[in-house]
């Protein structure tokens, strides 16, 4: 069985920590680049259709349909001498039509034009907003590929975290998209972003947004501000904790998503991580979004939630005391197998806490639990099965029989037949520890094991390629399931054969992957 510290350590991160975090992590990765293109895109077609934001002053001049092929007249127009303001925003505007085209738009062509340089320094052109809109446009077009460096590579970074506190909400809220966008792309980029000072102005426009949308991109923004791997230095995002408590308390449901994945971001690490959450009082808020008929709030909020109970124990308990214990036998059942993986984490994380939370673990729906650890897809069964060790080798003695009453060993004799070694490890050492714990209160937890075809899966397991599954078996077998002595006393009886006498058949020696010889192996069923 594994040791107390080694379970504290290991079990509180769910199930096999780093593997099951990193495939987290790489599923929130996801979910953000959709949700970056999908905004983007409705941008484009939102804009090309309704026009210009009405605080842009700009004239109707130029052509309405631009291509590929007009590039090279927009870019030889930027290099005339004393070009006026009414050509330069024709140019700006050409170009940003060129790059919002639906799908694969021409940033190569662009960027081969060598445009890039002069729509930089279009940004900083404070008496021609208007200008300065169109190139932010364009620029966040480009950010929105995978040419994202080079945007930052032309200096445009600094310039952006400055219009972020432009007179025009239009100016900023296309500026939020674009470093969103930017920071999105990879760490090393978001924390360019951070270090630039953009948190600080992208907060106020959040406090005091002049416009929905401006809210909208900000919140998002925000969000990628938080996300990555390796997580950004908690000091540069601590001052937006406080922030997204409040957009939680709101009735949009599109800020509060954002908010939720970005809170979700800041909890994944360390207790300290944890505790900065934990101390903006969002407990309660957590677990009552944890009832919202929305999945793609639920999510999130979940994955919060338990990113705090994979902390110590007092985070753990201020989670249970928020209530989230009446939360779970509905988000086990859900119909979204995300949300049932996850509700299955969370409980194996409070498993891995006090006795006493364990047994808040027991009015969570346990036989639900032990339902998808029977039935449910694999990756739900994994965490379930997690539940099952945690206070099967965590538990007191009766919280053990009372897991084993719900069905336990049936669920963690059918983990044998998978070839995964670690929950192979993690079932063997579940039983175990129930068997132990049956011998010490005169429970014939023996025989439900081999009624369970247990006993048969555990001696398939003494030709496991792994040697501690192999340890694992034998160890339980020799303990549990050892030979009677009369049993031994008739194999030891001596058999004549001719003149001489020999005593039983010496038994199989099995021999490892390295024909190391591992000793005997055992098969009851035959005798």
């Amino acid at each position: 069985m594994f040791r107390l510290e080694d379970r504290k350590s290991g079990f509180k991160k769910g199930i096999d920590a780093s593997e099951g975090r990193r495939c987290r992590n790489e599923t929130s990765i996801k979910l953000r680049k959709d949700k970056k293109e999908e905004g983007l895109a409705k941008r484009r077609a939102a804009l090309s259709a309704t026009g210009i934001p009405t605080s842009i002053d700009c004239p109707s001049i130029g052509k309405t349909l631009y291509t590929v092929a007009d590039i090279p007249q927009l870019a030889a127009a930027l290099l005339q001498p004393n070009i006026d303001g009414a050509k330069l925003l024709e140019v700006a505007r050409g170009f940003r039509k060129i790059l919002s085209v639906e799908s694969n738009p021409p940033v190569q062509n662009v960027l081969r034009s060598g445009v890039l340089p002069a729509l930089v320094h279009m940004l900083t052109l404070n008496d021609k907003p208007d200008v300065q809109f169109e190139a932010a446009w364009a620029l966040t077009n480009i950010a929105s590929t995978d040419m994202t460096q080079v945007v930052v590579d032309a200096g445009a970074v600094p310039i952006f975290v400055n219009l972020l506190s432009s007179q025009s909400a239009d100016i900023r809220d296309q500026s939020a998209w674009c470093l969103g966008n930017i920071a999105g792309d990879s760490p090393p980029l978001r924390d360019a972003v951070l270090l630039a000072g953009a948190m600080r102005p992208l907060l106020e426009n959040i406090v005091s947004p002049a416009t929905p949308a401006l809210l909208n991109n900000s919140v998002w923004a925000l969000s990628n501000f938080c996300r990555g791997k390796p997580a950004p230095v908690l000091s540069h995002i601590a001052s937006a904790i406080p922030v997204l408590a409040s957009i939680l308390q709101q009735a949009n449901s599109d800020t509060k998503i954002d908010a939720l994945w970005a809170l979700s971001y800041i909890s994944d690490g360390n207790d300290e991580r944890i505790q900065a959450v934990v101390d903006c009082d969002l407990a309660s808020l957590l677990v009552e979004l944890l009832g919202s008929e929305a999945s793609n709030i639920v999510t999130p909020a979940l994955r919060t939630v338990g990113n705090i109970v994979s902390g110590n124990d007092e985070h753990t308990q201020a989670i249970l005391d928020a209530g989230l214990i009446k939360k779970m036998p509905s988000l086990l059942q859900s119909p979204k197998r995300g949300i049932r993986k996850e509700a299955c984490w969370v409980l194996s994380n409070i498993a891995a806490g006090t006795q006493a939370q364990i047994a808040q673990v027991f009015k969570g729906g346990m036989n639900h639990v032990v339902n998808l650890a029977l039935d449910a897809e694999w990756e739900v069964r994994k965490e379930a099965i997690w539940v099952i060790s945690n206070i099967a080798t965590g538990g007191t003695s009766t919280q053990v029989m009372s897991v084993v009453e719900c069905g336990a060993i049936d669920a963690l004799c059918n983990i044998l037949k998978i070839n995964d070694t670690k929950m192979l490890l993690v079932a063997l050492d579940a039983i175990n520890n129930i068997l132990k714990v049956g011998s010490e209160n005169g429970k014939d937890y023996i025989s439900f094991v081999d009624e369970c075809d247990g006993l048969m899966e555990i001696e398939n397991l003494q030709e496991h390629e792994n040697e501690e599954v192999y340890q694992h078996a034998i160890k339980i077998i020799e303990t549990y399931f050892g030979v009677e002595d009369n049993m031994e006393d008739e194999n030891l009886a001596p058999v004549v054969d001719g003149n001489t006498f020999s005593f039983g058949v010496p038994p199989k020696l099995y021999t490892s992957v390295d024909d190391t010889p591992r000793g005997a192996i055992y098969n009851f069923a035959a005798m």
